[in-house]
C-alpha cells in the first residue's frame, strides 16, 4: 500500500503552479513549512528529486514534471469521485435511458444533450434511437425513464413538445418529377416508396406508407435520406430535412393535388413522473426547451 498522499501532490502541484512555497501556501491555505515538509518527505518515498531552485525561484525537474502530469490525473479523478458522491446523496441518478423517436430534431436533441453534460457530467445516458411504436414499447416494459415519441401511449400521460411537418418528397430526377403535372395516390403507387421500419417487436405499425407496389424498409432514417439523394424512391421527409436538401438540389417536394403534407404531434412521457429524479427532470425540461428554441429560430416547422 503505498504511504503518498494525494494531499502531497496536491501541494507539489500549488508549488509548480504558484512557481514558490510561499505562494502555494496562499493558494490553498496550508502554512510554508507545512508544503516545504511534504514535498521533501515526497521526494524521500519517491527517491527522486522532483524541485530544483534557481534563485528565489522553484521550478520542477523533469522527473518531477512528468510524476506530477500524472499526478494531475489522480487528482482530477478523486475531484470527479467526490462530485459523484455529492450527486449521489442529493439523489442524483448515476444513469438515464432515454428513448427518442427518429423525427425529432436531430439538433433539438444535440443542444439538449450538450446542455445536460455540463450540469450533469457524472450521469451516463442511454440513449435509444426509436420509430414508431418501438418508443412505447420501450416505455411500457419500463425500460427508459423519458420518451419523446408521436404516438400515444396508453396508460401515460405526454406533454406536448412540437407538431412535425412530414412532406412527400424525390430526387428532382426522378420520375414522378418527370411527369410534369400535379401527382395523386395513383401515381404514387406505381414507384418505389422508401419506409423506415417500426423498432417496436411485437406490433409493428406501417405509417405513412402509401400502398406503392414497391417498397424498401430500412432501419434508419440517415439511410432512407441516403435512398433518396440517389434517387432510389420517393419518402415522407421532415420539413427542416427537405428545406436543407432542396436547397443543395438534392430533393424536391412531389406536387400532390391532396395529402402532400403530414403533422406529427410529438409528445413527451415519464415512465414515472413523481419517482423521476433530478436528472431525469433536467432532461426532459432541456428537451422542451430546445425543440422550442428550433422552432422559434425556423429549424423546425
Amino acid at each position: 500500500m503505498s504511504r503518498i498522499t494525494l494531499a502531497q501532490w496536491q501541494m507539489l502541484a500549488a508549488v509548480a503552479d504558484h512557481g514558490g512555497f510561499a505562494k502555494a501556501a496562499e493558494a490553498i491555505h496550508k502554512s510554508p513549512s507545512t508544503i516545504n515538509h511534504a514535498v521533501h518527505k515526497l521526494e524521500q518515498q519517491l527517491g527522486v528529486q522532483l524541485l530544483a531552485t534557481n534563485g528565489r525561484q522553484v521550478r520542477l525537474t523533469e522527473a518531477g514534471s512528468t510524476l506530477l502530469r500524472r499526478a494531475r490525473q489522480l487528482l482530477e479523478g478523486a475531484r470527479a469521485l467526490e462530485a459523484l458522491a455529492v450527486d449521489f446523496s442529493a439523489g442524483t441518478e448515476a444513469e438515464i435511458a432515454v428513448g427518442v423517436d427518429q423525427i425529432f430534431p436531430v439538433e433539438a436533441l444535440a443542444r439538449a444533450l450538450d446542455a445536460f453534460s455540463q450540469r450533469f457530467p457524472q450521469t451516463r445516458v442511454q440513449l435509444y434511437e426509436c420509430v414508431l411504436n418501438g418508443g412505447p414499447e420501450l416505455l411500457l416494459q419500463g425500460r427508459i425513464d423519458l420518451l419523446v415519441t408521436g404516438i400515444t401511449v396508453q396508460g401515460f400521460l405526454g406533454t406536448p413538445l412540437a407538431s412535425i411537418e412530414f412532406i412527400a418528397a424525390a430526387h428532382p430526377a426522378h420520375p414522378l418529377h418527370a411527369l410534369g403535372r400535379p401527382l395523386d395516390l395513383r401515381d404514387l403507387r406505381a414507384y418505389r416508396q422508401i419506409v423506415i421500419r417500426d423498432s417496436a417487436r411485437r406490433e409493428p405499425l406501417d405509417s405513412g406508407w402509401l400502398g406503392a407496389e414497391q417498397r424498401w424498409t430500412v432501419g434508419h432514417a440517415s439511410t432512407g435520406l441516403e435512398m433518396l439523394r440517389r434517387g432510389l424512391g420517393f419518402a415522407w421527409v421532415t420539413r427542416p430535412r427537405l428545406n436543407e436538401l432542396s436547397a443543395r438540389g438534392e430533393l424536391l417536394a412531389l406536387p400532390l393535388t391532396e395529402g402532400a403534407r403530414r403533422e406529427v404531434p410529438m409528445q413527451l412521457y415519464f415512465k414515472e413522473f413523481d419517482g423521476a429524479g433530478p436528472a431525469t427532470r433536467a432532461m426532459a425540461e432541456l428537451l422542451t426547451e430546445t425543440v422550442a428554441g428550433c422552432m422559434e429560430s425556423g429549424e423546425v416547422h
